[in-house]
């Protein structure tokens, strides 16, 4: 690409080697989630959040079980103050959920802050001021001293507005751009903040550490917090935080490796909302959690409810492949993926007990509130047998010999090429029923009686081209006999009759289902289905619909020709 050389790496690394973070497999518990939807996600929205739909949110983020939200920056607009305010006296904030407030290290601004925090019972006063070295020759124009006092100097103040306010606070600070920051002047800023915070074992300060911009490989994150983590005063009492954005997409790698590196506090929004490329996605975090068997403290155990409130509150759309929440995120349609989900699943009803491991499906889905019907295996022309025939089987009972499912694999898959469409679950079938079922034409099977001696002799009923006639046949067996009875009156020619019968278990469970298959003078196998209350009429039924399928794809004179006689 051209101008390639303008670029260049703008972050730091520790000034020693801060890796203890690599040796560590995966993070063992919750790190405390702060979200910031109302805040960073409301402030990106095209059309802000009004007042009731930002309590309807606020409810949701409740409800979903967020202990610290970040409900705006209170100073900067009356819309924000009203909502801060009508969150303290209609008594909205449950005594288990802390507030946290936005604030730059202005005076004006601070005081109005705890203006507006006035009567709380407990919140975050979240003070920040940028730091790095863009922002200091850019924007500020101002020395690393200069960009010192006003970070001390603001936790002077918040610490003067809070002795006189009522409420509790708990006091958290920010050197915004962080990745941007040398690491050892972002360490003396919050040394020297902490400085004057003093905190205790009753008292903890929070110490956030954002992407405000992500300009770094998720490694170099993780050991710039590792540093950070070993060198700030009073560690103990302490908490450090993250708050990742998602310009380079790593949000949720930067997230968990900073995690492993010392970080227990995540500040991120529901699926991701932020400004440019968004903030990190709370929900992939916690479900990623999840997955490794980690309780996230976060209720997500259904998803669609909570992508509904968030896509008509914000008016975005969360993309049909993002993680977990993604209307496709749990779909296949490659036939190869499909079988193994299928095989995956049958192997779980004989192992219930077992951990979750079906091949290609991260968790089960229900445990998030998705359905495995039109969520797991949605059927178009990529599609596989092994799919079609698990989705005729879950959801109708059908469970099709393995050759059979392999013929009507390619029948489905036929259908959604030509018509170029993907198929639903109804469409396919009702090709299965006009492909195998019961099939009456141009042989129609009316009635069979039968008579043992050495063999079983059948005398069956049939009607063809609306004449009716009896056939008699002579076989091992009672479906035998019927067989040997029409390929003699028709002369038909097959062989390798093979059977398979069970009872239907979805739907009416009165009715038998049995699938006959016969292969012709050239090899290839025809298949029928037969279903009825009696399994021996579903036998014959289904021998019947395998004839045929014979005689139409073989063009056998009875076909066409009305004429043929019966007699």
């Amino acid at each position: 690409m051209k101008n390639v050389e303008k670029y260049s790496r703008s972050y730091f690394m520790p000034p020693v080697e801060s890796l203890k973070w690599a040796q560590k497999e995966y993070i063992t518990e919750a790190p405390t989630w702060c979200s910031v939807d109302l805040r960073d996600g409301n402030q990106a929205l095209v059309v802000p959040l009004t007042l009731q739909e930002k309590l309807e949110y606020f409810q949701l983020l409740v409800d979903i079980g967020f202990k610290e939200i970040e409900v705006g920056f209170p100073a900067a607009s009356e819309t924000e103050f009203a909502f801060l305010r009508a969150l303290i006296e209609q008594d909205l904030i449950p005594d288990d959920v802390t507030i946290q407030v936005l604030t730059q290290s202005r005076e004006h601004i601070i005081e109005k802050t705890f203006e507006a925090l006035r009567g709380a019972k407990r919140a975050i006063v979240h003070l920040y001021n940028s730091t790095s070295v863009a922002q200091r020759e850019q924007v500020f124009q101002k020395s690393k001293e200069d960009i010192i006092e006003i970070a001390v100097s603001g936790a002077k103040l918040v610490q003067e507005y809070a002795a006189k306010t009522e409420g509790s606070f708990v006091f958290q600070y920010s050197p915004e751009s962080f990745t941007g920051t040398e690491v050892e002047f972002a360490l003396e800023i919050c040394n020297r903040v902490l400085d004057v915070w003093q905190p205790t074992e009753e008292n903890k300060v929070i110490i956030n550490l954002p992407v405000t911009v992500s300009l770094s490989l998720p490694h170099v994150y993780a050991s710039q917090i590792e540093y950070m983590s070993d060198h700030l005063n009073k560690r103990e009492h302490v908490i450090l935080s993250i708050h990742p954005h998602n310009d380079r997409g790593t949000g949720v790698a930067d997230s968990e490796l900073a995690l492993l590196a010392g970080g227990q506090r995540i500040e991120g929004t529901l699926f991701g909302n932020g400004e440019r490329t968004g903030n990190v996605d709370i929900v992939t975090l916690a479900l990623n959690l999840y997955s490794h068997g980690v309780d996230p403290q976060l209720d997500f155990e259904d998803i669609p409810s909570i992508l509904a409130v968030y896509e008509r509150l914000t008016k975005m759309t969360v993309h049909e492949r993002h993680p977990y929440g993604g209307k496709l995120v749990f779909t296949a349609f490659s036939g190869s993926h499909q079988d193994a989900i299928a095989k995956g699943f049958k192997w779980r009803e004989d192992h219930p007990d077992e951990k979750w491991k079906v091949p290609y499906i991260v968790i089960d889905p229900l445990d998030i509130g998705r359905e495995y019907e039109g969520d797991i295996i949605r059927i178009n022309s990529q599609s596989g047998k092994g799919g079609i025939g698990y989705l005729l089987e879950q959801q109708y009972g059908y469970d099709l010999p393995p050759k059979m499912r392999e013929n009507f694999g390619y029948r489905v898959k036929q259908v959604s090429d030509h018509e170029n469409k993907e198929l639903m679950i109804t469409e396919i079938y009702d090709i299965f029923v006009k492909s195998y079922v019961n099939k009456q034409s141009p042989i129609e099977f009316l009635n069979f009686r039968f008579k043992k001696s050495d063999d079983y002799q059948t005398f069956l009923t049939i009607k063809i081209h609306e004449e009716v006639d009896e056939i008699t046949g002579v076989g091992n067996g009672r479906l035998d006999a019927i067989s040997n009875a029409l390929q003699t009156k028709f002369d038909i020619t097959y062989s390798d009759l093979v059977y398979r019968e069970h009872a239907q278990e979805i739907g009416s469970k009165s009715n038998a289902v049995s699938y006959v298959g016969i292969t012709d003078e050239n090899g290839q196998i025809h298949w029928g289905a037969g279903i009825d209350a009696d399994i021996m009429n579903a036998s014959v039924k289904a021998l019947f619909s395998a004839v045929n399928n014979l005689v139409v794809t073989t063009n056998h004179p009875i076909v066409s020709d009305a004429t043929f006689s019966m007699k």
